[in-house]
């Protein structure tokens, strides 16, 4: 990809998609948008497929056809977590992003890559690498222990940490011109965390492949 091309990284649920577009400035991105389409389908769908199709739809009216002539040539899209006891929530979430996937390939004549969310954030920010030297219950490992692991993702943190809070703060170091979204009692929405997910797949893939510092 050349310089000044843009790159578009979605992070896709069935209630948000979290939107984060950037340029290409050689070694490092510019964001240039951050942003987030929450669809709400009025009347409601006979059918689960159908609910999402009309999602599929806003997302495309809402944000796809309003930047299809910018020059987006790259769309990373975070893998869907597969690990949940349910069956029927997982098989929704992969059938929404192949239908979120094939709007932007029918709107943008781009092929969407993915990448998982524990790549996203170790090569985002290889910072959050690190050995862990204690168990869930809090208790020290030995060094004999110790020295048989591998660095993994959070492990400087406590096993019980807010890992999406933890993303959220890195984003927010990197980028204080934000203004983050707040609830009423002034607590940081849902919707946030969706957006900096989709800002840390566009950067984690960008430095994966050795283009970015």
């Amino acid at each position: 990809m050349a310089k000044g091309d843009l790159l578009l990284g979605l992070d896709v649920s069935t209630k948000t998609i979290g939107i984060a577009l950037f340029e290409d400035m050689g070694t490092k991105g510019k964001l240039k948008v951050l942003t987030h389409v929450t669809p709400k389908i009025k009347p409601k769908p006979e059918t689960k497929i159908g609910e999402l199709c009309e999602k599929a739809r806003v997302f495309e009216d809402d944000f796809l056809k309003k930047y299809v002539d910018l020059g987006i040539t790259r769309v990373i899209i975070e893998e869907p977590l597969l690990r949940s006891n349910n069956v029927n929530t997982v098989a929704t979430l992969l059938r929404f992003n192949g239908i979120i996937s094939r709007a932007v390939y029918e709107t943008l004549n781009v092929v969407p890559e993915y990448i998982s969310s524990y790549d996203s954030r170790a090569f985002a920010f290889p910072e959050l690498m690190a050995i862990r030297t204690r168990n869930k219950k809090n208790e020290p490992y030995t060094e004999k222990e110790i020295s048989k692991k591998n660095p993994t993702l959070f492990g400087a943190y406590d096993w019980t940490v807010d890992k999406k809070s933890v993303v959220y703060e890195k984003v927010a170091k990197l980028e204080p011109q934000i203004t983050w979204l707040y609830n009423k009692k002034m607590v940081l929405t849902k919707e946030n965390y969706d957006m900096t997910d989709a800002y840390v797949c566009v950067r984690a893939t960008m430095k994966k492949d050795g283009l970015w510092k």
